[in-house]
């Protein structure tokens, strides 16, 4: 190690060798948690099967908010702050890859539509992250919230995206899957 003998101060090389190490383990532990947040998509195969996972988390964390009390905020704001980085990336999946694709094969109205949901889906966000998690109100607006996304998950997964899927064909599934998943985790 190189150290001045009269300061006691470490040589710049030290210092900068000591950054670059910590640069590559933190660009390493990023990939990694990109890695792991995608790869549950990624694992069911084909893009709609990824994002109906997504669609049942989504879910499961409104279960989990809905099952708190006004005395838990700080578990609803930690709660609401997944249900945010869960949406965001799904959102980013899906107007960057399924509806352009959707737009491609005859269903521009369709998608469009999908993108309009996004953007209350959005505003949902906003307003419950303005609100006190204590206020009566704020466990209303999630319920209400709760019951647009499921009118939306119903839509994309009984109709829209059958439509798609039938449309695209095998090959055509195969690259929207693997756009998707480069979409995901870059979102991750």
């Amino acid at each position: 190690m190189s150290t001045n003998i009269l300061t006691g101060n470490k040589s710049p090389a030290i210092l900068l060798g000591a950054a670059a190490a910590g640069f590559v383990v933190g660009l390493a532990a990023n990939f990694g948690r990109k890695a792991v947040v995608q790869g549950m998509t990624a694992a069911q195969g084909e893009w709609d099967e990824g994002l109906k996972a997504e669609h049942r988390l989504t879910l499961r964390l409104f279960d989990a908010i809905e099952k708190t009390d006004a005395s838990q905020t700080w578990k609803r704001g930690m709660l609401l702050t997944q249900l945010k980085h869960a949406l965001a990336k799904h959102a980013y999946e899906e107007e960057n890859v399924v509806y352009p694709a959707m737009r491609d094969h005859g269903q521009v109205e369709d998608a469009d539509q999908l993108v309009h949901d996004h953007g209350y889906v959005k505003q949902y966000l906003y307003d419950l992250g303005e609100m006190p998690t204590a206020d009566p109100e704020w466990i209303a607006k999630v319920r209400e919230f709760r019951r647009e996304i499921e009118a939306h998950i119903a839509q994309e997964e009984d109709a829209l995206f059958p439509r798609l899927r039938a449309a695209l064909g095998k090959e055509g599934n195969a690259h929207v899957t693997a756009e998707m998943n480069k979409a995901g985790f870059a979102a991750a």
